[in-house]
């Protein structure tokens, strides 16, 4: 298996990066979480998951141990394939999966296009189990921010914002600020959209 790729980034899109390692150049498919992860810098490290199929042979790249952690479980739930995998980290942070999976949320996961009620009911299934003994449950967002989270959105829909213009922006903001007051959430999301 190849474990990481490290060299010069020479092309870099939403769905791929061309990393050239010693003259040759690797196509590394990657989610929007790690695309927004990626700097501009010349050199790139990515951790890498090669998949062999009967038609290609694919290598997906994450910037983060728990994102390909987590894609390499959402393979082996039965009807989640490689893209559709892509798709739900593309979707979501690994951390609000996590959460997601954890709590039994299916709803939350069935926001990602494509994710139908029988499908996130799988996932949780069978993937929680084995998240919570890779993970744990320590880190699971605690009730708080998750209220926070719904105030929020509540009041930025009353000021006119679309919910799912909204929702990204609010769900960084409170990832990266746990601690942080309804209002301070509300300033920071005006600021981005």
């Amino acid at each position: 298996m190849i474990h990481h790729i490290q060299g010069k980034l020479v092309e870099k899109y939403p769905t791929h990066v061309v990393i050239d390692c010693h003259g040759v150049g690797y196509f590394i498919n990657i989610s929007l979480h790690t695309f927004s992860q990626i700097k501009d810098a010349e050199n790139l490290k990515l951790l890498t998951h090669f998949l062999v199929r009967e038609d290609a042979h694919l290598l997906f790249g994450f910037a983060e141990p728990v994102e390909r952690e987590i894609f390499k479980l959402l393979l082996s739930v039965s009807g989640v394939g490689a893209n559709t995998a892509r798709t739900i980290l593309s979707s979501m942070t690994p951390h609000q999966l996590r959460d997601a999976i954890i709590t039994s949320n299916a709803v939350q996961i069935q926001t990602v296009k494509g994710i139908g009620a029988k499908t996130a009911q799988r996932i949780i299934l069978d993937l929680k189990d084995k998240i919570i003994k890779t993970f744990g449950t320590d880190d699971v967002s605690e009730n708080k921010n998750n209220t926070i989270k719904n105030e929020a959105l509540s009041a930025l829909e009353v000021l006119g914002y679309p919910k799912k213009q909204t929702e990204k922006i609010v769900d960084k903001i409170v990832s990266e600020s746990p601690d942080g007051s309804l209002e301070m959430v509300i300033k920071v999301a005006l600021k981005n959209l």
